[in-house]
């Protein structure tokens, strides 16, 4: 697998969705794993319901937090209307997440866990080891919640396949 490809993840909802976390925990493990990362933030109003972003690059040498426009390998969905708000950023073959949202699973354990639950379907797709994603996962919830973050995350990433009409997995592009 060629460590040198740069991989972009566009994380997106609301605010209090948990996108930031989701962020956190995808950054922490592709560090565990020895990737370089930048990430960025972006947040609309200051409450609980505003536009959130947050552009995740990582790979042998990153320089820029942003991700451009078209470039996303993954769009990672917490809200349906920010997600086709910003769909302008995923690549031709990017993998656009919003279909797991219409997954009953993906709210087996309540929407408090869907960051994690779609954060497991999203581990199934990158060069990230299972015991990298968890040894974040326990980083990042310490003691809130996590066995039942740990639990969402490997049922999400158990379907570990995306929506109809994706491309293969990104592993594959890699070699």
């Amino acid at each position: 697998m060629n460590k040198d490809k740069t991989i972009n993840v566009l994380f997106c909802g609301t605010g209090g969705q948990g996108v930031l976390k989701a962020s956190e925990v995808l950054g922490q493990a592709a560090i565990i794993e020895g990737y370089h990362v930048k990430k960025s933030e972006v947040h609309g109003m200051a409450q609980r319901g505003g536009s959130v972003e947050s552009h995740l690059r990582f790979g042998t040498e990153v320089f820029s937090p942003l991700i451009p426009k078209g470039e996303a390998d993954f769009l990672a969905v917490f809200n349906k209307e920010e997600g086709a708000r910003l769909k302008n950023f995923l690549k031709t073959g990017g993998k656009d997440l919003s279909a797991i949202l219409d997954r009953p699973e993906a709210f087996a354990h309540g929407a408090k866990f869907l960051n994690t639950y779609l954060l497991g379907v999203l581990s199934a797709s990158l060069p990230i080891a299972e015991s990298s994603w968890l040894q974040a996962i326990e980083e990042e919830f310490r003691d809130r919640s996590l066995e039942e973050n740990k639990t969402a995350f490997m049922q999400g990433r158990k379907t570990g396949d995306v929506p109809q009409g994706a491309t293969p997995l990104l592993a594959n592009r890699l070699k």
